[in-house]
C-alpha cells in the first residue's frame, strides 16, 4: 500500500540531539500513531525525506548524521 501525502496538518518540531537545531515537520497524526504502533516509518510516512525520517527515529538531523557516518566515497 502506497500512501499519498495526505492531510499533513499536524506539526512536529523535533530538535537534533547533536547540533540542537529545531526543525519543523508537517505530518498526518494517524501516520505517527501507526509508526509508534510498529509500522515501518517508510511505510507510515513515505512523504517525508530520508533525513526527516531519521530525525524522528534517532533525533539526529541529516547534516549531523552525514558528519557522523560519511558515505564510503566521501572518506
Amino acid at each position: 500500500m502506497v500512501k499519498a501525502a495526505g492531510n499533513r496538518t499536524d506539526l512536529v518540531a523535533p530538535t537534533c540531539r547533536v547540533c540542537k537545531t529545531e526543525y519543523t515537520l508537517f505530518v498526518n497524526f494517524q501516520d505517527v500513531v501507526e509508526w509508534e504502533q510498529g509500522v515501518c516509518i517508510q511505510t507510515a510516512m513515505p512523504y517525508l525525506s530520508a533525513a526527516e525520517r531519521e530525525l524522528l527515529i534517532s533525533g539526529t538531523c541529516g547534516s549531523c548524521f552525514d558528519e557522523m557516518l560519511p558515505s564510503p566515497d566521501e572518506s
